[in-house]
């Protein structure tokens, strides 16, 4: 660490060369690979920005001026550059430096992000904001080209174009969001990648006519070069998209030379109103295996730095893994099928499910919204569409399965993975609302598996229903490592089943909860409280019968979930006691109404208390303080 290790601040680079700031880029790279192969993370995509970070900081003076990380995956290297070097082994650890750009972290954060798309919209805000209060900053907004398939950036573009407030957009190109981007505006852009010679004869000759004195060059000339300009754009690029929108385009421009991405920034930072510079990078970028398999290397956890190679994490598949592999097996006999994913097939465990069944399979992009009313149109077809899409990103659709779904009763299947806590992303990534925004919604049907067969058993059943819309609900991690069944039995809708009689007490339990309550309850009897332990299995509709049946002389009612306890499933049972007029006591475990922090998913679990351990010191640490 000859350079990096000197820099405090970003207004440092401005000591070094180009020759040395080659260095430190070469220098953060060996960091970012080491921490990340330690630590897991977001490697490629933070690779593949280095020098443009370099470059940002460099020309733009951070915080005063503000640079907003469109997902924020790829800010590894603008946290080396904004004082956090010292930190920085701690990345994504429990107690550690957020893995994305993070407000409370550091002044140079400007602003909070986690998921696609919304970079424009907020940079847009905060420009606004600038000129109400008479201020002068500059303000640039990085975004992939990935996430411009998000609806909200496209919302962002038309309304900053509308606006003409000096803004700077910076799309980095790399042909790539997680896995390979699909849509047309990714056909688009590799045209306009294409044809570089027409942007840079563009700039060249303004340049050019913007220095002379306007005694040689009149303004009739210079309109007459506008002109002529306009004519060789359409011939070369009959639709200018930017351009149209409102935005003075400079572009394509090497993502990875950092001479010319700092006098490109110089240059546009002195134009006034909205700008794009349009770059192409490389993800992965000075890492072989990263620059090989992207798709793997966006998002890992530890790994061999030397070979590239994951650490052997033996043991039963991923519950992503299991559900890929029941989703062929299903489709193999119902031709009806359909799966579609938002820019996850590989992290939804569909990449099998596409290359069996392409013309059964859509990756609409980082589309939510779009993918959720994609399928309600498919299924007033007769098709079966089934949405996977991860928990937390399934939140951006909200309004759709209200409105697209729901209200029409469409028979729609969603596979939310990752429900619960999901580890060392943190906040912005935790699956922890579902059941609530779910179980609000009239003619919706909620299920969560606690083992791959029920997983299986349930999507079968989904399919075969064919009534309405029916959501499943299932963990990040490994499975349970059950022997495989063979075939897929319907579950009755609502039919939860009593795993353990007791007479003392009553756990009703959700999905990931089921084997941890189960094992509380052997506790709990070992200390002569007789346990009794329900799997509800459905969170939406309630087995109202047999809950009933088993609150008979029971002295407390725990409901335990993976899921905020604010309006999750402990309250549905609650509201289903006081229905009753029930006089048991209720004791609801879950998730505490506040945003839960990055950490080992274990580690967080132990924290909360949602483990064997963990419920069972809850329920006792109850029943002392109700008879005291």
């Amino acid at each position: 660490m000859k350079y990096l290790e000197n820099i405090v601040s970003p207004r440092d680079l401005e000591k070094f060369d180009i020759s040395e700031l080659k260095i430190i880029a070469q220098e953060m790279r060996e960091k970012i690979i080491d921490v990340v192969s330690k630590n897991g993370g977001h490697l490629a995509p933070s690779l593949g920005v280095i020098e443009l970070t370099i470059a940002l900081h460099y020309v733009f003076d951070a915080p005063k001026d503000k640079i907003i990380w469109d997902v924020g995956h790829q800010a590894y290297a603008h946290k080396l550059l904004t004082g956090r070097l010292k930190e920085f082994d701690s990345l994504r650890q429990h107690g550690g430096i957020s893995g994305f750009p993070k407000r409370e972290e550091s002044e140079y954060d400007a602003f909070g992000t986690g998921h696609a798309s919304t970079s424009i919209s907020s940079a847009l805000g905060i420009v606004a904001a600038r000129e109400l209060k008479g201020e002068k900053f500059e303000v640039v907004a990085v975004i992939g080209d990935g996430a411009l398939s998000g609806g909200i950036a496209l919302e962002g573009l038309n309304n900053a174009g509308h606006l003409k407030k000096n803004i700077l957009i910076v799309l980095n190109d790399n042909k790539m969001s997680i896995a390979k981007n699909v849509g047309a505006f990714r056909r688009y852009l590799t045209k306009i990648s294409a044809i570089p010679t027409y942007h840079k004869l563009r700039y060249d000759v303004w340049e050019l006519l913007n220095k002379l004195p306007s005694s040689i060059v009149s303004e009739d000339i210079k309109e007459l070069a506008h002109k002529i300009g306009d004519g060789l754009k359409n011939l070369i690029v009959p639709t200018m998209l930017f351009e149209e929108l409102g935005f003075e385009y400079f572009g394509p421009v090497d993502g990875h030379n950092i001479s010319d991405l700092i006098d490109i920034f110089s240059k546009v930072k002195r134009i006034r109103g909205p700008k794009v510079v349009h770059i192409i990078t490389k993800k992965g970028k000075g890492y072989t295996p990263a620059e090989s398999d992207p798709t793997h290397f966006h998002g890992l956890g530890k790994f061999d730095k030397t070979t590239g190679l994951s650490v052997s994490d033996d043991g039963p598949p991923s519950y992503s893994t299991v559900f890929g592999d029941i989703m062929v097996e299903i489709a193999q006999k119902d031709t009806k099928i359909v799966a579609i994913t938002a820019a996850m097939p590989t992290g939804t465990g569909l990449d099998n499910f596409a290359s069996k069944f392409p013309e059964r399979f859509f990756d609409v992009g980082i589309a939510e919204q779009h993918a959720v009313t994609f399928a309600a149109g498919l299924a007033t077809e007769g098709m079966k569409p089934v949405v996977a899409i991860y928990s937390t990103f399934l939140q951006r659709a909200f309004d759709q399965i209200i409105h697209d779904v729901c209200l029409q009763n469409l028979p729609v299947i969603f596979c939310m993975d990752r429900g619960g806590l999901v580890g060392e992303d943190g906040p912005t990534h935790h699956g922890t609302f579902d059941l609530s925004y779910l179980r609000l919604i009239p003619n919706m049907i909620i299920m969560a598996p606690k083992d791959e067969i029920e997983l299986k058993d349930m999507l079968y059943t989904a399919v075969e229903y064919g009534k309405g819309p029916i959501a499943i609900r299932y963990p990040r991690g490994k499975v349970q490592g059950l022997p495989p069944k063979k075939n897929p039995e319907m579950i009755p809708i609502g039919k939860g089943e009593l795993l353990k009689e007791g007479k003392d007490i009553l756990i009703i339990a959700a999905g990931s909860m089921v084997y941890p309550s189960l094992d509380a309850a052997k506790i709990l009897s070992e200390r002569g409280l007789s346990t009794a332990v329900i799997n509800t299995r459905f969170i939406k509709p309630l087995d109202n019968a047999l809950i009933k049946k088993e609150l008979e002389e029971k002295k407390l009612i725990v409901t335990v979930e993976e899921n905020a306890v604010k309006a999750g499933f402990g309250s549905s049972i609650t509201e289903f006691l006081l229905s009753i007029n029930a006089k048991n006591r209720i004791l609801n475990i879950g998730i505490p109404d506040r945003f839960i922090e990055q950490g080992n998913p274990e580690l967080l679990r132990k924290n909360l208390g949602l483990t064997s351990s963990g419920i069972a010191k809850r329920v006792g640490d109850y029943l002392n303080d109700v008879s005291e």
